[in-house]
Parts: C-alpha cells; structure tokens; sequence
C-alpha cells in the first residue's frame, strides 16, 4: 500500500509552500504548523515529512521546536529534513522526536560523515534525499547543483545499504503539474529494491493514483492539499 505522507515545510516557524524550491517565491498557508499537522491526523494521516527550509540555507537545524511540538502532540511518523549538517544535527532531530532523517546535502557534500551517520543509526533512520534537476542533483535548499548524476549518486549509496529514498523533481516541486513518473520509473527499473518515496508536482488524486501503479513505496504531497486540489478525505482509502 502507497504510504501518504503529507508535507510541512517551516520557515520562520510558519507552514509555507515555496514554487520549485525557490525562497523568493513564498506562500504562508499556517502560522501554526501544530494545528496543520493535528488536522492531518485527525483524517488517519499517518506520516510527515517535515522540511526546516531556514536549516536546509543555513549551518545547522533552526525550526526544531517545531519538530518536538508536532512530535509530543501528535502520533504522526515524522521524517524530518533540512539543515542536518553535523554530529549534533542528529541528534537534536532525533532527542526532539524525529522518526528518520532526510539527509540530501551532506550526502554529496561529505561521504564520509554521512557514511557514518548511516553506520551508527541503521539504514531503517537515515533517508537518502535525492533532489533532482534535468537528472541530476541539487543541494543546499536546491540552490546549487552538484554536478552529480542521480543514477550514480544512488548506486553509490545503496551499495553502502541505502534503503530509503526520496525523490524529488525540482522542477516539478509547488507546481501542480504532474509527478515525475518518467525518472521514478527509470530509477525502479535500476534499483528494484528501493523503497522509493515520490516527491514534487503532485496536483490530483489521478496523480496519486498513477504512482499505485508502480512499485513507489510512499508519496509526499504538499500543496495539492494547501491548495484544496486533494481533499484529506480523498486520501483516505489509502489509509
């Protein structure tokens, strides 16, 4: 069964969507992410994946007392992501309720750290965040790219253990048009055993309909419920 995991990005403490990954293209659609995440639960939502958009520009977590309060009043499975840059990045976002971690950066940035990471908490905590612009991937809030291509940047790491994967097309991310079926396909067809999670450009139930027709392990969608395309109620018979 497709995992539903609805989207939180927080900046300044606020729930906001950004159009494809750019800081100047903002909306606020809740002062108050608790009460965003207490809804979704509320409608058997399950899972969250939550972005700290302020950490993923900066030089650590910023928004963890956002994590720690949606993870105390809430029994929502948080994969928390942006600005896990060191040692102790870890370990706020896990002492603060984090369920898995979505480490994208690092990951190209510096192998051997993140290596480590993978070693010390287990494949089944640390989330692969491959974030992907013409096939290859971006870092750093999607501001830079790489240079890396995304079929070798996955090789590399499932070949160190990786299980979890979540892809996201930037150029998809905020604009409701469509899901990357065409990569997530090309990247199932190489890596089988993946549990891939779909991310960006989801904009009706039909696209999330089409990803249950693939091998994809879960879904993360943001502002097709923000903005009233996907209602939570649509969504429940895949809960």
């Amino acid at each position: 069964m497709l995992k539903i995991i609805p989207a939180i990005d927080i900046i300044d403490g606020k729930c906001v969507r950004l159009y494809q990954g750019d800081y100047s293209q903002k909306t606020i659609y809740n002062e108050n992410p608790l009460e965003v995440a207490k809804e979704f639960e509320a409608n058997g939502i399950q899972y969250l994946h939550l972005v700290d958009l302020d950490g993923a520009k900066s030089n650590g977590i910023v928004n963890w007392k956002v994590l720690y309060n949606i993870s105390t009043q809430t029994k929502l499975k948080i994969d928390f992501g942006g600005g896990i840059k060191s040692d102790k990045d870890l370990e706020i976002a896990f002492e603060n309720g984090a369920s898995q971690l979505n480490i994208g950066s690092t990951a190209v940035k510096d192998k051997v750290l993140f290596l480590g990471w993978l070693q010390k908490y287990g494949s089944d905590k640390i989330i692969l965040s491959a974030d992907v612009k013409n096939e290859m991937i971006a870092v750093s809030g999607w501001q830079e790219n790489s240079g890396i291509d995304v079929f070798k940047f996955l090789k590399d790491y499932t070949n160190e253990g990786i299980k979890y994967v979540v892809c996201t097309d930037v150029s998809k991310d905020g604009t409701l048009k469509g899901t990357a079926v065409e990569l997530y396909n090309k990247i199932l067809s190489q890596f089988p055993d993946i549990k891939l999670v779909a991310s960006g450009g989801i904009s009706s139930i039909k696209d999330v309909d089409e990803l249950t027709q693939m091998p994809v392990y879960g879904v993360i969608i943001g502002k097709a419920i923000y903005e009233n395309k996907i209602h939570l109620k649509d969504l429940q018979k895949y809960i």
